[in-house]
């Protein structure tokens, strides 16, 4: 099968994007959380907003950081899966709360705010709030735009 994205790579209209992007990683890769959580929360929203490009891609980073395929499988299914440390469930908690609604109340409770702060100080809960932010900026590019699964970067868009 011949698959090719929507558009050509922003980079070609806007080359800040990828400095921008590179400084953005870099700052989040401030040893505050694991980057093992960082690419977890990654993976976990790229499920949920539907995105190929994007679990493909998150899973194939976690692959080479050597994560194991039970815990990359077991994203989606984090709340019974016994391969995540209290941590890494909160921070996926905090990523679905954010990015699911909740017709039920506030997308974020106190409570679930506290739970996260019991694992995490405050540069760190930052970290994982921008963590949460950076992949969300991504996904309109990745549902719109359609980059291709799996190719490397700067070759998954078309010409």
């Amino acid at each position: 099968m011949d698959i090719t994205s929507r558009l050509p790579d922003p980079a070609r209209f806007f080359p800040e994007l990828g400095g921008w992007a590179a400084s953005l990683t870099s700052a989040l890769h401030n040893d505050s959380i694991p980057a093992t959580t960082i690419g977890l929360v990654h993976l976990r929203v790229g499920q949920i907003v539907g995105s190929t490009y994007h679990t493909v891609r998150q899973s194939g980073i976690l692959r080479k950081a050597g994560e194991t395929e039970e815990r990359i499988t077991a994203v989606a299914s984090w709340r019974d899966a016994p391969y995540f440390q209290e941590a890494e469930r909160v921070a996926l908690e905090l990523a679905e709360a954010v990015c699911t609604a909740n017709p039920a109340g506030e997308r974020v409770p106190d409570e679930l705010y506290q739970r996260a702060a019991a694992h995490y100080d405050e540069k760190a809960l930052w970290t994982l709030t921008l963590v949460i932010a950076q992949i969300l900026f991504f996904v309109p590019v990745a549902l719109i735009g359609k980059p291709i699964p799996g190719a490397p970067l700067g070759k998954n868009y078309r010409p």
